[in-house]
């Protein structure tokens, strides 16, 4: 049973009641759920846990879901980690592990949030839902209001991988592809859509998918044996994972699971649009807008994150970073990891291993601390973008 108490603003602190509809605070900033977790603490010890589900839900006292009815579920979450031996062995680095995101229902990790979002959707009465995505978002949000009997819009970009357009039409969502990037998609939704019935489901702009996300944090800490790692590496478009993992630190300090130790957290971008990168290192507080922002990996081509200062605080929270990455750096890891580790991962997966390399490399860090590397989407979705790089190997 959800211990949800209220959702507080994440820049002024206002409080806003649950069970009901609401996207940002007055003041624009996003809202985030809180729960009552000292009532919640007995049930959710992790000795507890052993005989849940192995799915996201078996955290539902830290889910704003209050009805197991409402719950839209197609067996989403508890995603392996795996322990990279041979690339870890490559790397000098015996501590290294795999969040394999891919294996999500719709192939990557915004199955998670959709999930949630969807079910607390079902919950308050909402019938129609609409996003833009510049992919994997849109594909899990036409699957999960398909399993809810919901109406689904996504705006996506023109250049959207066509199996990931075929994915949402084939879930019965309506799609409209937008000359520009997410933001520009997110600007024509708003403008078709405004004044009609649809809620609007997009990063950071609805309270829920974040809840989802965070249960990445939760899960490392069950499959690390009760502990959490040195570091954790995440491809950062929207950030929504990011903050909902350190937010997931905070509750499980109050659960009693862990002390005040987190993980240093490093973001990492695309060189063709960093906007995160660039506020990090001139020490601000928010990110202003990358101007043409151009990269291969669609989840990383995000000019703008409504949720910029709270990454930018976790990252200098945790003694982390913000680092870019090239295309080119990104396929070589993604290529390096099938072939070490037997998994072919997008190139925003590709990414973190690029990320760790430059860490390594720069002395962030060392070699003997355990890491994490989030690979949140299948390569499957992205032959355009692969294609290049099979072919260099004769294939």
């Amino acid at each position: 049973m959800s211990s949800l108490t209220h959702l507080e603003c994440a820049r002024c602190g206002k409080h806003f009641a649950a069970g009901q509809t609401h996207n940002l605070c007055d003041c624009g900033s996003p809202l985030l759920a809180r729960y009552d977790l000292r009532r919640a603490s007995p049930k959710l010890e992790p000795r507890h846990l052993q005989s849940r589900a192995r799915d996201l839900w078996r955290y539902r006292e830290v889910l704003p879901v209050r009805q197991d009815a409402s719950i839209v579920s197609l067996g989403e979450g508890f995603t392996p980690l795996l322990h990279a031996h041979h690339l870890g062995d490559n790397l000098g680095l015996p501590n290294l592990y795999l969040k394999d995101e891919a294996q999500n229902p719709t192939g990557s990790f915004k199955a998670r949030g959709m999930a949630v979002a969807v079910s607390v959707a079902q919950e308050l009465g909402i019938r129609r839902l609409a996003v833009p995505s510049a992919g994997n978002a849109g594909g899990a949000l036409a699957a999960y209001a398909a399993k809810a009997g919901m109406e689904a819009a996504i705006f996506m970009p023109e250049d959207t991988p066509l199996v990931i357009r075929l994915e949402c039409a084939l879930h019965g969502a309506k799609v409209t592809l937008v000359s520009g990037s997410i933001k520009d998609c997110g600007r024509v939704m708003r403008e078709r859509l405004k004044g009609g019935d649809w809620f609007d489901v997009s990063t950071l702009r609805e309270p829920y998918r974040v809840e989802g996300k965070k249960t990445m944090a939760y899960e490392v800490f069950e499959q690390l044996g009760g502990r959490l790692p040195d570091a954790m590496i995440y491809p950062t478009g929207g950030g929504t994972g990011l903050i909902g993992m350190w937010k997931a630190f905070g509750e499980m300090q109050e659960l009693g699971w862990i002390g005040e130790r987190r993980p240093r957290m490093f973001a990492v971008q695309a060189q063709g649009c960093a906007p995160l990168v660039r506020a990090f290192a001139g020490e601000s507080e928010q990110a202003a807008e990358w101007v043409n922002p151009q990269t291969l990996a669609s989840g990383l081509r995000v000019p703008a994150a409504i949720g910029d200062f709270l990454i930018l605080r976790a990252l200098r929270e945790s003694r982390g970073a913000a680092l870019a990455v090239s295309d080119g750096d990104m396929l070589t890891a993604v290529r390096e990891i099938a072939e070490t580790e037997g998994i072919l991962t997008s190139p925003e997966g590709g990414a973190t291993l690029a990320g760790l390399k430059k860490l390594l490399g720069d002395g962030f860090l060392a070699g003997h601390e355990s890491v994490v590397l989030f690979l949140t989407a299948t390569g499957y979705k992205y032959f355009e973008a692969l294609e290049t790089l099979a072919s260099q190997r004769g294939n």
